[in-house]
């Protein structure tokens, strides 16, 4: 066992970084990742998930683009990488190799029970491809590889950790001793589900094929005022109690950015806003996104035109990265019975 709690994250270098992905995840993995570097018993790896991207083939058309992409963010929304290790997932083999192994255990059912795979897959599942349908096993592998603690994930995506911690389990019993320690779900009670800017009733997507739907952090402020003022709202005023939003999603959802970028609750801004019309608050919106965007923009572009020194992140973080992972994966190789070269 580790003395040492780890921390995994990961994102797919899938289309553009957007407002969902930095408000949802990034911004607090930054301010996580700035707090853990001041516990010297803490690691934190954010891995660029590669190999996922790649169960669907148009997520992988701008794969090397992407994936610079999604570095750039990192360090942009405050990840240090002189106190985290980011990396890509590739470029540590060991990812791959303990994935094949853990599909050796895990039964077919737990498989079928995972419910991702039937909202990605849609109606045609019989032409999915298997990577599609297995990436959850290597998603364990990306977690259990490193011996995480810790995972912090979305609701959505807590039942990839739940087969993590099964997969675990299993091994544990097949060896006879605790050799994974069970991976613990971080879900932050306070993390903001942004919605569509077209449907207040479905998540902000890479993959909407609407690109007034969601802001990218690489846009810039014409675009974000453009998107704000052609989001979709209705009529009515603010309303002075938030759960008079509930049958209006749309409205509630920019209110509900306008709170999360500005640190206060649904029900304090329903409060200063009240009796405001959509028309009067979408400038405020506007203006407190463009405040909260524009740095982070510059500082993506500026690293964007240096990719030898991303790069050099990337190579120093997988080093980092596979000297934690290979002493665990020649366990797994010893324990299943596998002869060392």
């Amino acid at each position: 066992m580790i003395d040492t709690q780890r921390i995994v994250s990961g994102v797919r270098p899938t289309g553009h970084i957007h407002l969902g992905n930095y408000l949802g995840a990034m911004r607090q993995w930054g301010k996580l990742s700035q707090h853990l570097a001041q516990q010297g018993n803490v690691q934190h790896l954010f891995c660029i998930v590669d190999q996922h991207a790649l169960t669907t083939q148009a997520d992988a058309e701008n794969l090397t683009s992407n994936t610079y992409t999604i570095a750039a963010a990192y360090l942009a929304c405050g990840i240090d990488p002189t106190q985290s290790i980011i990396f890509v997932q590739s470029h540590v083999p060991a990812h791959t190799e303990l994935a094949w192994y853990l599909s050796c255990i895990a039964p077919l059912g737990w498989l079928n029970r995972m419910t991702q795979f039937k909202d990605k897959a849609g109606k045609d599942r019989e032409q999915a491809c298997v990577g599609l349908y297995a990436y959850p096993i290597l998603m364990a592998a990306d977690i259990l590889l490193y011996k995480a603690t810790h995972v912090p994930v979305g609701e959505d995506q807590k039942q990839h950790v739940e087969l993590a911690r099964d997969l675990a389990g299993a091994f544990n019993r097949y060896c006879g001793l605790d050799f994974f320690p069970l991976p613990e779900p971080i879900i932050e009670k306070t993390t903001a589900r942004i919605m569509s800017l077209r449907d207040g009733t479905k998540k902000m997507s890479k993959s909407d094929l609407s690109d007034y739907s969601r802001i990218h952090l690489l846009d810039d402020t014409d675009t974000i005022a453009l998107k704000i003022r052609k989001a979709k709202t209705d009529s009515e005023t603010i309303p002075s109690n938030e759960n008079d939003l509930k049958n209006r999603p749309e409205a509630k959802n920019l209110l509900g950015i306008y709170a999360v970028l500005r640190e206060q609750t649904l029900a304090q801004i329903c409060h200063q806003f009240q009796g405001t019309l959509f028309s009067s608050f979408k400038p405020i919106l506007i203006d407190a996104l463009i405040e909260t965007l524009s740095p982070i923009r510059q500082h993506m572009k500026q690293l964007l035109a240096d990719r030898p020194y991303l790069h050099q992140i990337l190579q120093k973080g997988a080093a980092t990265a596979a000297d934690l992972a290979y002493p665990s994966l020649k366990d797994v190789r010893r324990l299943l019975g596998l002869i060392e070269t």
